[in-house]
């Protein structure tokens, strides 16, 4: 494949920091990913002026079909399922496409188990319930089954027996209608039997939970309409079930067969004020005003707030990889709680330095909380809480952490791409997301390769994936960085690769079609699904 690729391997960052600045957690491996082909399979305006980057959403789920050896993608932008063939994984074939229009107007999800085929969609009105619809191998309909509001992510567990749905369940803008977030479980095997498990039962725990940091502030909201299930991992056993919460910054975790969540547990905040947890909180932090690379400690703390989590059984162990994008509820309506820190009141005891914290160079731009930054409700701001941790962590099956990448996202990408660093994914602006939520990452793929456990973690806005061996979950080590895209290129041309990193899966080398193990990325904003070959390195 001919490709712009730009790669940082423990290597490539060994040239790029001296031997005394080289990090700890750099050292060599002997995995590389290589980009093998990539396919669009909706035209986009290319070349436009204005520059036009539709149609985003093109592709942003996947999955793989390993016994047809094709890949099904989410096209959100022509709401289908796009089936494209790889036989010849150098030389994908789009085979055609699944319309998903007459059963609902925006698909989100995508899931194959043998030869049946899951897809979600929403209702006609996001706050009403959504669907999953089920069909055979050859993309005929077999079944609509009713689920809860807004599905946005569905898994099959590993039996095959049960499919889950992450109804998250956001409220209209105005609040007037607030659905519970819920999961619902459909047994395939019996007659699609649907159980909606929902959190009703946590109402009266309401002060109980956000006193161990579960973040329930929708306007009126009771516990059960307050969490948004946003992603669905599950154990090997098909046993257990762990489901990010990711606006309410915790994790949920569902006994499958009792059809009932056992126990939520917030994730705690990531301390900035620490070396390992730098961070550049600032778009506008060079001497002319504009943007450059300043990661440093600052008095924040980072709310995790996960998208994607991903289970993986490590010496009998249950282990979780969390990828800590960040989400802020509701820019428009009563709910919103994001604005820069400039326009807030902070407390002056506790910030003595507030009018230096508030200059645009240092924390004036950053984009806080105020629903859960005042916490004696007295108007000003007690804690400074950004959104998102810009790393990935590895949970135990309690859902406590053990690890979290702290700095190194930024660190790294600083040294690779000087001139755009914390870019965003429709331009190629140094410093555009640091005042928000930085590299943003969105999803995780976990597989083994050549006797190792692997962790891809993809970033929705400077776009490629991390690589980390995570086969000592408690000190997993940097692998690799990969990124196809071209920042000599205007991101509306063709010609730029790679844009918005979201979805991917890993294939393993017995299920792959030409017996190496691949990871497949879905990319939201160019529409490409690009197929990456891992190689063993000698």
């Amino acid at each position: 494949m001919k490709t712009s690729s730009l790669r940082l391997s423990t290597a490539w960052y060994a040239a790029l920091c001296s031997a005394a600045a080289l990090p700890a957690f750099a050292k060599p491996h002997t995995i590389t990913l290589e980009p093998l082909s990539s396919v669009r399979t909706t035209p986009r305006n290319n070349g436009a002026v204005p520059p036009v980057l539709s149609p985003a959403g093109a592709s942003i789920i996947l999955t793989h079909d390993a016994a047809r050896q094709r890949l099904l993608v989410v096209n959100q932008a022509s709401n289908r399922i796009d089936v494209i063939g790889i036989a010849d994984p150098a030389d994908p074939v789009v085979q055609g496409a699944l319309d998903m229009t007459p059963y609902g107007p925006l698909t989100t999800s995508v899931a194959v188990h043998d030869d049946l085929l899951a897809v979600a969609v929403t209702g006609a009105v996001v706050t009403d319930p959504g669907s999953v619809v089920f069909f055979d191998a050859a993309l005929q309909h077999l079944a609509t089954v009713q689920v809860g509001a807004l599905p946005d992510m569905i898994i099959f567990t590993p039996s095959g027996k049960y499919l889950l749905t992450a109804n998250e369940g956001e409220a209209k803008t105005d609040y007037t209608i607030d659905p519970e977030g819920s999961i619902s479980r459909i047994d395939v095997e019996h007659g699609w039997q649907t159980t909606t498990i929902g959190f009703a039962g946590f109402n009266s725990q309401i002060a109980d939970l956000r006193a161990s940091g579960v973040r329930i502030f929708g306007p009126g909201a009771t516990v059960a309409q307050d969490l948004e299930p946003e992603w669905i991992a599950v154990s090997q056993d098909s046993k257990t079930a762990w489901v990010t919460l990711q606006e309410n910054n915790a994790v949920a975790i569902l006994d499958i067969k009792a059809g009932t969540v056992q126990s939520i547990r917030a994730l705690g905040t990531k301390d900035h004020s620490l070396a390992v947890n730098a961070f550049d909180p600032s778009d506008r932090d060079s001497a002319t005003g504009t943007g450059s690379i300043k990661i440093g400690t600052w008095p924040v703390q980072g709310l995790y707030q996960p998208d994607s989590i991903e289970a993986v059984r490590i010496k009998s162990k249950d282990y979780l990889v969390i990828a800590n994008e960040g989400s802020a509820r509701d820019a428009t309506g009563p709910g919103n709680e994001a604005g820069r820190l400039a326009t807030f009141t902070l407390d002056p005891i506790l910030f003595p330095n507030a009018a230096d914290l508030k200059k645009n160079a240092n924390l004036g731009r950053l984009s806080v909380s105020k629903a859960t930054g005042d916490t004696d409700g007295d108007g000003d701001i007690d804690r400074i809480q950004g959104f998102g941790g810009r790393s990935f962590s590895i949970l135990d099956a309690s859902g406590a952490m053990i690890w979290d990448s702290g700095s190194q996202f930024e660190t790294m990408l600083a040294a690779l791409h000087p001139l755009n660093f914390n870019c965003s994914n429709s331009n190629n602006l140094l410093d555009d997301r640091s005042d928000d939520k930085g590299p943003e990452p969105e999803g995780v793929a976990l597989g083994k390769a050549f006797g190792r456990n692997y962790a891809f973690i993809s970033l929705e806005r400077i776009g490629g994936f991390f690589v980390y061996d995570i086969s000592t979950p408690a000190a997993p080590e940097f692998v690799q960085y990969v990124n196809n895209r071209d920042f000599t290129v205007a991101p509306a041309l063709d010609a730029a690769g790679d844009l918005g990193a979201e979805g991917m899966a890993f294939i393993k080398a017995e299920d792959s079609p030409n017996g190496s193990p691949m990871l497949v990325v879905a990319n939201e904003i160019s529409g490409t699904t690009t197929i990456f070959e891992a190689a063993k390195t000698p």
